[in-house]
């Protein structure tokens, strides 16, 4: 894959749908993609809490708490082991790779749901429960990690993570069944950078851990594998085109759970195979209790479906409760910005055709007898992995593609920016961001995401090399994170590098101490 984000060449009677040819227009993009799925919203009340929030910051209360934020969700039949399917679910949006010393972690009194719809009533009969917990083994240092690390059990990572999973069984939403599926399995640590992580190859794998009846999981920092170009929400890139074709969420990491579980698991049977699957966060409020903060499906639904008076309501919602939000999709806002600024005339309304293929699934296709519409991915298990996935999916004749759930693979914002535009209704059209393929390749097996972008992504300074050993350089006063040793002056700084640093610490504590002096009104 290339950085330029320019868009596939597609040669011949085979080119795919949106090649060179694309109108630019890929702007809105991101806007048909969240119509697409927008519809959805309902509280859920199975558990404590219920709340929706989806995509990268795009509501106001989510927007300020990344740890709960709902990015993306993916569901689609695994490639390599076509008899089971892999749900995908991202959180944090805009991880910097090198945002230290405090690097990213899962919250501590959040409930990580991922929820399965396998009979189209909008509620979920299965539900994934992921709940983490922090574990500090220094606490006298700042340092994420004091040594290089080479496993998830290296006494030099100071800080990490381990999650149970419970799986609950639903009924009108009431429980009906709950076991436990996994204790304490180890998650894979932010990517501090080549010195700190020189084999993070390793830790992913060791991440990846097997559960009983044939499942997989995996939690951790992965590259973000969406990929756009975010700046639609600069007047619609620029309201000229002049800022289309640049990745946004190049370089950014996510942190990701993603499970891999039987078909025969999550279906209701063989005979309908159809499954609705979506994701939310509940935090943990001053009661006690738990509140649901975040819910996605399809993706950029309330990024760019729902206008500011639903942002919020929709991050509290559940699926059965989405015909509130029903207008805010057959009568979008983004065709009439984009008929306002390019003059490309939006297709008549009321959209039913985005109701039928966002909220009900394509008929013969995905969509469940006597289906519910709802805001769901839905996804059809009985379809065999394309032997060439098309970036297009189903738009392209690849069924095993979007709308047909979700592949990391699909450019889900020209084929929902087409459909919004009204390629289902007539209008044909070739509309697309100019953002084609993730800036990463992603891996052959389970997880399927890339690897995080690694803290240290820059040239090694002058007279250092890859194999550095940081213990080796600055010697017994760099002490393993689990050492037993008390003392202040073992917590991390070689001596000649503490008394440096002691004083550019005094020099910004005394600078710091006088702009609070300066600006604090008390």
């Amino acid at each position: 894959m290339t950085d330029g984000r320019t868009p596939d060449a597609r040669g011949g009677a085979a080119a795919t749908r949106g090649g060179a040819t694309r109108r630019g227009l890929v702007t809105l993009i991101c806007g048909a993609l969240a119509a697409g799925g927008l519809t959805a919203a309902g509280v859920a009340t199975l558990e404590p809490g219920a709340a929706s929030a989806s995509s990268h910051r795009e509501a106001p209360l989510i927007s300020g708490t990344p740890q709960y934020d709902n990015t993306d969700v993916y569901a689609f039949v695994s490639p390599d082991k076509p008899d089971t399917t892999t749900i995908i679910a991202n959180w944090i949006p805009f991880e910097e790779p090198a945002g230290g010393p405090n690097f990213y972690t899962f919250a501590d009194d959040a409930q990580y749901d991922i929820h399965v719809d396998n009979n189209g009533d909008a509620q979920g009969e299965l539900l994934f429960r992921y709940t983490f917990k922090t574990h500090v083994k220094n606490k006298n240092t700042f340092l994420y990690n004091t040594g290089a690390v080479t496993s998830l059990n290296d006494p030099d990572l100071n800080i990490t993570q381990t999650y149970d999973i419970d799986l609950i069984k639903l009924h009108q939403q009431k429980v009906v069944y709950r076991t436990k599926l996994a204790d304490d399995v180890p998650v894979a640590p932010s990517d501090v950078g080549k010195a700190s992580m020189p084999d993070y190859a390793t830790l992913r794998h060791q991440a990846v851990h097997k559960l009983a009846g044939g499942s997989t999981t995996f939690a951790g920092q992965a590259d973000d594998p969406f990929f756009l170009d975010l700046r639609v929400f600069d007047l619609l890139y620029g309201g000229n085109l002049s800022e289309v074709g640049r990745d946004t969420l190049k370089g950014y990491n996510v942190n990701s759970i993603a499970l891999q579980v039987p078909n025969d698991m999550i279906r209701e049977s063989a005979h309908q195979p159809v499954v609705g699957i979506w994701s939310t966060t509940q935090r943990r409020n001053a009661r006690g209790s738990y509140e649901q903060v975040s819910r996605l499906g399809n993706p950029l639904v309330n990024e760019v479906v729902n206008p500011q008076k639903d942002k919020d309501k929709f991050n509290a919602s559940s699926p059965w409760d989405d015909a509130q939000f029903l207008k805010n999709v057959t009568n979008p806002e983004l065709p009439k910005l984009i008929e306002a600024i390019y003059k490309i005339k939006a297709p008549s309304e009321p959209r039913n055709d985005l109701v039928d293929v966002f909220l009900k699934g394509v008929k013969g296709l995905n969509q469940p007898p006597h289906v519910r519409a709802a805001e769901e991915l839905r996804l059809n298990t009985s379809i065999e992995p394309a032997a060439k996935p098309k970036r297009l999916g189903v738009l392209d004749g690849d069924n095993a593609g979007f709308p047909n759930g979700r592949r990391l693979t699909d450019d889900v914002v020209d084929a929902a920016l087409q459909v919004m535009e009204g390629e289902l209704v007539g209008t044909k059209n070739d509309l697309g961001d100019a953002v084609d393929h993730n800036d990463k390749n992603f891996e052959k097996s389970f997880p399927y995401l890339a690897e995080p972008e690694s803290g240290s992504r820059g040239p090694l300074a002058k007279g250092t090399t890859g194999d550095a050993d940081v213990r080796n350089q600055l010697g017994d006063a760099l002490q393993p994170a689990g050492s037993s040793s008390g003392s202040s002056n073992t917590t991390l700084i070689a001596a000649s590098a503490a008394s440096g640093a002691a004083g550019i610490l005094l020099i910004g504590a005394g600078v710091a101490w006088w702009r609070r002096r300066m600006t604090r009104p008390y």
